[in-house]
């Protein structure tokens, strides 16, 4: 029979201990895991378990007994609702000191290789408005937080542009000020509520699939261009180019101006094609002098500044002298192939997504790179011996997989390539440390170095030099 919520027991004095996983933290009780958010390690609290299995407990706080002195104060008065930057209550120094920690069980707990002394954490200068994209979801009623509903205060049910609450698809938390992305970004998205607001526009219901507004895409670049892509969910022409006309007219900074029309279910729009409705049809990212065109369905790194940092590492890790032929798997957009592409005879990447590789070889043209070769097709397919033959056998190989990690047939053709280095970039360590058993064998690993491209989070990306032994 099932258990109960108000079964479940209320832990007084629960000491929580360490940072874990998925941006959590927690303690023991009776020998029992206790995970416990928005706590810190010293804080002392009585946790109303919410969730119990075998192996673990999850609750949340219903009193603070003692607070730990490792605290710091949010600086976001959406902290704790949003979803977003769980680590505000905590130090950076102490984020980038657990995310190295991190790194170090996994690569040893799931890999179990040999590792050399893993390097401090790489932080990000910038921790705050750091981001480049972010998307805001418009809904027809705004969240209401526990306590305005608690507060027993008579509670208007306005309309919200923002984020998701977690785990709620229908659920949209109203944002006023979001200190992931640098202005106009907040500004934009304010203007656009006031004016649909005060023209009568109507804003997505997604549990009955109807209203006009649905999304909005901001991308600001660091060469100063902004991008502003807006999703509606009818084709109503006329509401469309109004609010268009305004936000071009208020915003003279906004240099590529898009429009999508979403009548779909879903509000992925990677299969429906933007229109560029005034400006141009991209904007320029730069780095190290290269120029990156960035277009509405682009991927690029979401945080700039720090990506050139990642992108120095894996440069760096690959020792490259000049000759060598280098292999970028999972490519993207190319941008660390271009990067990459001086200092080598001869670059190819491969990367899943056409779109993607067509940009690639874009930002070789516009950077006059002549030495790189692109493909586009599934990894397990395209990459094999047939293919090693007649691009070359690569001296150097870099991985930059999703958050799956490579799939083993591809790691079967490298290991028969045989690099003479690997360079293996990760957005998971988990799936890295699985990869780099297989890889043992044959290579060692020299170098750990996890940098960080998202502050405040538990994200942490890691790049690992190979050797062949």
């Amino acid at each position: 029979m099932a258990r109960k919520k108000a079964d479940y027991p209320l832990l007084e004095g629960l000491e929580i201990t360490t940072l874990a996983a998925e941006g959590k933290a927690m303690g023991r009780w009776n020998e029992q895991v206790v995970f416990v958010p928005m706590t810190v390690p010293g804080d002392v609290v009585d946790v109303q378990i919410r969730t119990k299995r075998r192996r673990y407990m999850e609750g949340y706080v219903v009193r603070y007994v003692h607070r730990s002195p490792l605290r710091v104060k949010p600086f976001c008065e959406h902290f704790g609702v949003c979803g977003g930057c769980k680590w505000q209550n905590l130090p950076y120094d102490e984020q980038l000191r657990f995310k190295r920690e991190q790194v170090r069980d996994q690569l040893t707990r799931i890999g179990k290789v040999e590792l050399p002394e893993i390097a401090p954490c790489l932080g990000s200068a910038e921790t705050q408005f750091y981001r480049n994209k972010l998307e805001f979801t418009f809904a027809d009623r705004r969240w209401l937080t526990y306590e305005e509903v608690a507060s027993g205060a008579a509670l208007d049910a306005s309309p919200a542009v923002g984020f998701h609450i977690p785990a709620m698809f229908d659920k949209v938390l109203d944002i006023h000020r979001c200190w992931l992305q640098p202005e106009p970004s907040n500004a934009i998205r304010l203007e656009a509520k006031r004016f649909c607001v005060e023209h009568g526009y109507t804003f997505h219901n997604a549990r009955e699939h109807s209203g006009l507004m649905r999304n909005m895409i901001v991308r600001t670049a660091s060469t100063g261009e902004v991008m502003v892509i807006v999703v509606f969910g009818q084709e109503d022409m006329p509401r469309i180019e109004a609010l268009l006309d305004h936000l071009a007219a208020a915003f003279p900074a906004i240099t590529s101006l898009f429009y999508v029309v979403n009548t779909k279910w879903n509000d992925s729009v990677g299969d429906l094609q933007p229109v560029c409705y005034r400006g141009k049809d991209h904007i320029i990212e730069e780095m190290e002098g290269l120029r990156f065109k960035v277009g509405p369905k682009s991927f690029y790194q979401t945080n700039s500044r720090q990506a050139y940092e990642l992108y120095k590492v894996a440069r760096d890790f690959a020792q490259l002298g000049g000759d060598e032929v280098l292999y970028d798997l999972y490519t993207g957009t190319g941008t660390i192939a271009n990067f990459c592409a001086a200092r080598c005879r001869q670059v190819v990447g491969v990367e899943y997504v056409p779109e993607a590789i067509e940009d690639a070889k874009l930002n070789s043209a516009l950077n006059g790179i002549t030495n790189t070769r692109f493909y586009a097709g599934d990894m397990k397919e395209v990459l094999d011996d047939a293919f090693v033959a007649a691009n070359g056998r690569p001296d150097v190989i870099i991985l930059d997989p999703p958050r799956a990690g490579v799939d083993e047939p591809v790691l079967e053709v490298i290991l028969r390539a045989a690099p003479r280095r690997i360079v293996y970039v990760s957005c998971n360590p988990a799936t890295q440390a699985r990869d780099l058993a297989l890889l043992d064998g044959a290579y060692r690993v020299e170098a750990v170095q996890p940098v960080d491209m998202f502050p405040h989070t538990h994200h942490v990306e890691n790049v690992v030099k190979l050797v062949r032994r």
